[in-house]
């Protein structure tokens, strides 16, 4: 019994490694002549993909080849193109700013009328506040003379009254 488990055990264990192999991919790189020279940084280089020399580019084919060295009219076209790039960015920027100053200034002005806003609501809260203390002392004034108007005819009437029992 435990002979059949170990078995199972160890071919379990020899499917799962075989699952987790991969197999190589086919290389569509050309294999260097069978010659005596010796091989150049370029076909050594070649040889592992995605790498490629400094001075080599990639074709459409994904072949590298030599780069050819620029011609005074290449230059010149080279130039006139990173000219008309540079001169579309700062135009680009210069419309940039042109837009982030007139947002600058249409929030200096909000921000302006706002605090105006602020202040006028500022003196109207203080004026309520005031009016209210006001409002507060007149009541509190009212009510102090009535209580010494009553005070007085209470104290009036019972003077009277006390009178009248002698």
């Amino acid at each position: 019994m435990q002979g059949v488990v170990k078995s199972l055990f160890a071919l379990s264990l020899f499917c799962s490694s075989a699952w987790a192999v991969e197999t190589p991919a086919p290389a569509a790189v050309r294999p260097a002549p069978a010659t005596s020279a010796p091989a150049t940084t370029a076909t050594v280089l070649a040889a592992k993909p995605g790498i490629l020399p400094a001075n080599a580019t990639a074709s459409p084919t994904g072949q590298p080849q030599e780069v050819q060295p620029l011609t005074a009219e290449q230059i010149a076209k080279n130039k006139a193109l990173q000219d008309a790039k540079i001169k579309a960015l700062v135009k680009d920027q210069s419309t940039r700013l042109q837009q982030l100053e007139k947002a600058n200034l249409a929030a200096l002005a909000q921000n302006q009328e706002l605090q105006l806003k602020n202040d006028n609501l500022g003196v109207q809260l203080q004026v309520l506040q005031s009016e209210r203390s006001a409002q507060m002392f007149l009541y509190g004034a009212a009510t102090l003379a009535v209580g010494v108007l009553l005070g007085f005819l209470l104290a009036s009437y019972i003077y009277t009254k006390r009178r009248r029992q002698w």
